[in-house]
């Protein structure tokens, strides 16, 4: 009788835990994506986002930028809450550039990234500065996003890309998939920061979403 209770209270404690933890759909949306997994460094990182964050360099580069957003549902309006969203940029020369000890998928995208995780009105900004377009030119300046929603898999949208940017030709803006929405944003200087908004709404062009 004392074995069966044993057995009874450890599937009860068993089924909690399992309870505490998020359940993922085996159903991979957003298509291919060989480093989507590095929106979940976080969590190596010990790093519990907030909707605001700061990438490492933006107090001593110029031009520094803030960009601001709300992630909205599939219907385009309600916000959308515990999303977590991840960026990366390149230096001011054009490169991924990591840290002396890099963690995780740091060593391929650089130091110059950072999470966000949105509240109840779904919002999120970044400070950080305008990366360089790579070295060889073969693509307009751009800091990419990868989205994690509660329950699906982390999945990429359009990277941010600048209106301004003469690498950004009419070929390059018919080509944009609107993944998430039009990634391309239009600064306005504010005190020496240049700012933009851009509002993500979730499956948006998202493939198998």
């Amino acid at each position: 009788m004392k074995n069966i209770l044993g057995i009874l209270f450890l599937v009860f404690i068993i089924s909690s835990c399992k309870g505490q933890t998020e359940k993922v759909s085996n159903r991979l949306i957003g298509g291919p994506c060989e480093d989507c997994d590095a929106a979940l460094d976080y969590k190596v990182l010990n790093i519990d986002p907030e909707p605001t964050v700061t990438i490492n360099g933006f107090n001593t580069t110029d031009p520094k930028i803030k960009i601001t957003g709300t992630v909205l549902k599939p219907d385009g309006k309600t916000p959308a809450d515990n999303v977590i969203l991840y960026v990366y940029q390149t230096n001011r020369k054009g490169f991924y550039e990591p840290s002396e000890n890099p963690v995780g998928w740091e060593k391929r995208h650089g130091k110059f990234r950072g999470w966000m995780k949105t509240g109840s009105d779904g919002k999120f900004e970044f400070y950080t500065f305008r990366p360089a377009p790579y070295p060889d030119g073969r693509e307009p300046e751009h800091i990419h996003l990868y989205i994690k929603e509660p329950g699906k898999n982390p999945y990429y949208v359009d990277n941010y890309l600048f209106d301004d940017d003469p690498m950004l030709t009419n070929e390059e803006r018919k080509s944009i998939d609107k993944r998430g929405g039009s990634g391309i944003i239009e600064l306005e200087n504010n005190n020496g920061i240049f700012s933009a908004n851009r509002d993500i709404i979730l499956g948006l062009n998202i493939p198998d979403y």
